[in-house]
């Protein structure tokens, strides 16, 4: 049985160890696992010790197993849309350990992030997803996300 909860501090050790789940996929050319979710724990770390400028910006929700345990997590940054200027809720992660895999917690903490991203006034909640991670992209378009934009890169100087 889990449930779900406004993540705290003493909760980001447990996702940090999920947290690689992030890039459990084929990886793109050029690209190591842990470009794909380093930069979010530095920003879970600096939101659980109180950086004031994450604890403004960043909401963070957790699923939790029986015990309290965190097995799943969602974070979610507050900005203006890269488009129209309005307030967004940008979904920074969705992840859930392989414990909670199946259950639904991705899905539940999908739902609520969009809740409280409304709540506090965003008109749009965005994200990104990286092309050949086929199961997130299944996920986000069950959940009535377009792929609106497309970002190509190229690697210069190197074979």
């Amino acid at each position: 049985m889990f449930t779900t909860r406004a993540g705290r501090p003493d909760d980001v050790d447990t996702i940090l160890e999920f947290l690689p789940r992030l890039a459990d996929y084929p990886l793109p050319k050029y690209r190591t696992q842990d470009m794909f979710w380093s930069s979010d724990a530095k920003l879970l770390e600096r939101w659980a010790k109180g950086d004031a400028a994450a604890l403004q910006t960043t909401i963070v929700r957790v699923g939790v197993d029986e015990d309290d345990v965190a097995v799943a997590a969602a974070i979610v940054t507050m900005n203006a849309d890269h488009f129209s200027g309005e307030s967004n809720g940008h979904l920074e992660v969705v992840v859930v350990s392989e414990a909670a895999d199946g259950h639904g917690l991705g899905r539940t903490l999908i739902a609520e992030m969009e809740s409280e991203a409304a709540a506090r006034g965003a008109k749009t909640l965005s994200l990104h997803v990286v092309g050949n991670n086929t199961r997130a992209r299944y996920v986000y378009e069950g959940l009535g996300y377009d792929e609106e934009m497309i970002r190509a890169i190229k690697h210069l100087g190197v074979d």
